[in-house]
């Protein structure tokens, strides 16, 4: 449907330059006990991004330092025994007012967000907790997500809405000047009774019908092929405003969206951001096997939903 290129580099410093018009952001960061994790959160703070809080083993922390020969020094650094207790200072921080928001260190994903979905303490608000790949590919005309590949296994009709509404949301905050384009994912592209995520698409098309899911253009289901491909849609006589053109791919399940995105990171070098939406705050959740450049772009992006947060309520005011 559309034929440019995208400059990822391009992308990326347009992000950081619209940020930088932007208060930067106090972020708590939980057990940087890595290269690439310590490293992302420097550069995000020689971008102008971000005011570190750094949580965990001191000594581990100043070891990466020492091995990377980085000047840590002017960092708040809070020492913690352990990652669990790095996960848990976080969260009381955003309790207190202290951080706006959190960024995942070298921890495994199920630690930190133990405690963020706690019932008492944690980070929930009445929206379902919900990850997002934002990605780039060169061969795609913009910037495009995948949700949800990292928190819900097997989302319900109601948790898909959630999850749907999330990655709308943050694409309107990333974007306010687009209707976002919403493809749901399944393995065909009629609605069958044998197979679930058929189902879940009709409904959720009609509540995006009825106000129960707002802000964007919603179809499907769809297989990958012809919702990417106008050829393949066409094949199939399949007429839609989202074929070729999606931001927002809405996967089936957990195993889904998380090899798909893989897939294209790793098969076909597109570029990720990661995030946790439906919190209290934004929280930068990328894989400890992402490289800086992720760390940094997950940073802009949180600093866009704090601005975007403060401006809609002090608009309210």
């Amino acid at each position: 449907m559309h034929k440019k290129l995208l400059d990822i580099q391009q992308l990326q410093d347009d992000y950081i330059a619209r940020c930088n018009k932007m208060e930067k952001i106090s972020i708590a960061v939980v057990h940087p006990c890595s290269a690439d994790a310590l490293n992302g959160v420097i550069e995000s703070v020689n971008a102008g991004l971000i005011d570190p809080v750094l949580i965990g083993p001191e000594h581990k922390i100043n070891a990466v330092a020492n091995e990377i020969n980085a000047d840590i020094s002017s960092f708040k650094l809070l020492d913690v025994p352990h990652s669990n207790a790095a996960a848990e200072t976080a969260v009381k921080l955003v309790h207190q007012g202290k951080v706006e928001a959190i960024m995942k260190g070298s921890l495994h994903t199920d630690e930190l967000m133990k405690e963020v979905v706690k019932r008492d303490g944690g980070l929930r608000t009445e929206r379902r907790i919900s990850h997002i790949f934002l990605m780039a590919r060169e061969t795609y005309h913009k910037p495009f997500i995948i949700t949800d590949a990292a928190i819900n296994i097997t989302p319900d009709l109601m948790t898909k809405r959630d999850i749907v509404q999330n990655a709308i949301d943050l694409m309107r905050v990333v974007n306010p000047e687009i209707t976002p384009k919403v493809g749901i994912l399944s393995a065909v592209e009629t609605i069958t009774p044998a197979i679930q995520s058929t189902i879940d698409a009709a409904c959720l098309c009609k509540m995006a019908d009825r106000g129960q899911i707002t802000g964007a253009i919603v179809d499907g289901p769809f297989a990958y092929d012809n919702v990417i491909s106008a050829q393949a849609a066409k094949v199939k006589k399949i007429k839609s405003k989202v074929i070729g053109d999606v931001d927002i791919y809405l996967v089936p399940n957990l195993e889904a969206g998380n090899m798909l995105a893989k897939q294209l990171a790793f098969l076909t070098n597109a570029f990720s951001a990661g995030m946790i939406l439906g919190a209290k705050v934004p929280i930068v959740l990328t894989s400890r096997s992402d490289g800086v450049k992720s760390r940094i772009s997950s940073c802009a992006i949180a600093v866009m939903m704090v601005y975007a947060k403060k401006h809609c309520v002090e608009e309210e005011e």
